[in-house]
């Protein structure tokens, strides 16, 4: 549940999210199995969604990660060599100085894809070509450098004025240089006028971060023995999915948003195990999009719907089975109130064949930090998942 973490909430009376969302099957797998807590961002790491989930994975960031964008590329299947830079190159809206919106009002993929074919077209040579992706997400190959540089996420950066958190260090003019390219580009193009007549946030800038190069990582059957699949919407997952072997799902309908396909997730998981999948991973995004938005009743609901549509049907056909186990957590908080990553552990519940219930208590932040479970280096949580006792 990606970013469904929080903090205790004035406007919910002190609860969090999660202490406020009705979650049974959730508050199930907390009450008949183990509740703790799991730090998925190892120190000296940023609290991304990329370094937390290939820690869930059960892969240490300090020997896999290179940066988020080469993550993405992988799952796009674009080529690129060891020299190569890869950057995620997110479509922003800004105005007066200050950095709006990170997504460009969750901006429709076609829509995107032909801002960024134009930018291709305009800022396109030898040695840079932009890719499109899904929504705002996109990416930017450099095929030189290097960039010893400095870039910051834009979600963390909300409402802030950016220059001061634009690319800095060896070669971070050439990237400031290409954005300011992109801005009058995109400046009177006729899907931004058409997205002002619609009162929708405009495509103002691109925004490249999250740079580094294709990384190296050992296959997950051979890792842990197992074969399994993921689903996800976001190509950060479906990057390091393809490159440790896990088979990648698509399901209709699944947008990375509050609006994606719950119910296709759930049966799209159990049809994966029954089809001989070992272990299935399941991801949503939505929560996390609503911590940066600052819709709070918008990321219960999304709490509520993981629970009755993906947890609810995975653990009542788990439970028919002989042996098994479900884990469920977030990767990282998300606060509304901050809008953007901390790092802090999150909370984590697992249940099933040779684990015992402890606790008994529902699934929270508090009641995981009562918990006796605590698992200090992320990476390590896959294989008590996969073969802990107690």
């Amino acid at each position: 549940m990606d970013g469904a973490a929080d903090e205790p909430i004035e406007e919910l009376q002190g609860q969090t999210v999660l202490e406020r969302a009705h979650i049974p099957y959730t508050d199930t797998v907390s009450r008949t199995g183990r509740q703790g807590l799991v730090r998925t961002v190892p120190e000296g790491f940023p609290p991304g969604s990329d370094v937390a989930q290939m820690s869930i994975m059960g892969y240490e960031a300090k020997d896999c990660y290179s940066g988020r964008a080469p993550l993405e590329a992988a799952a796009q299947g674009i080529e690129t060599d060891p020299s190569d830079w890869i950057f995620r190159c997110n479509l922003v809206t800004t105005a007066d100085g200050v950095m709006l919106d990170h997504s460009a009002g969750h901006i429709q993929t076609v829509q995107a894809a032909q801002l960024i074919k134009d930018i291709n077209e305009k800022l396109g040579s030898e040695e840079i070509t932009f890719y499109p992706g899904v929504s705002y997400r996109h990416l930017m190959v450099h095929r030189g450098g290097p960039f010893d540089c400095q870039c910051t996420p834009p979600h963390d950066i909300l409402d802030q004025p950016y220059a001061k958190h634009l690319p800095h260090g060896k070669n971070a003019k050439q990237l400031c240089h290409i954005m300011e390219q992109a801005q009058e580009i995109l400046a009177n193009h006729d899907i931004n006028t058409i997205r002002a007549e619609l009162n929708e946030n405009q495509a103002t800038n691109i925004w490249l971060w999250g740079q580094g190069h294709r990384p190296q990582m050992e296959s997950f059957q051979k890792k842990y023995g197992v074969k399994g699949s993921i689903i996800t919407a976001v190509d950060v997952l479906r990057g390091i999915g393809k490159l440790i072997g896990l088979k990648v799902l698509n399901v209709e309908g699944a947008t990375g948003y509050l609006d994606t396909n719950y119910i296709g997730k759930g049966q799209a998981a159990i049809e994966a195990l029954e089809a001989g999948d070992d272990i299935i991973i399941v991801h949503v995004e939505a929560p996390d999009e609503a911590g940066h938005g600052a819709l709070l009743q918008e990321k219960i609901q999304a709490v509520e719907q993981i629970d009755k549509h993906i947890v609810g049907p995975l653990l009542q056909w788990l439970q028919n089975q002989d042996e098994w186990r479900i884990m469920v957590l977030p990767d990282h908080p998300t606060p509304v109130r901050l809008r953007t990553h901390v790092d802090q552990p999150v909370p984590v519940a697992l249940a099933g064949t040779n684990i015992t219930s402890h606790l008994g208590e529902t699934y929270s932040e508090a009641n995981a930090a009562k918990g006796g479970l605590r698992i200090s280096h992320g990476h390590e949580l896959m294989e008590y998942f996969l073969f802990g006792k107690g």
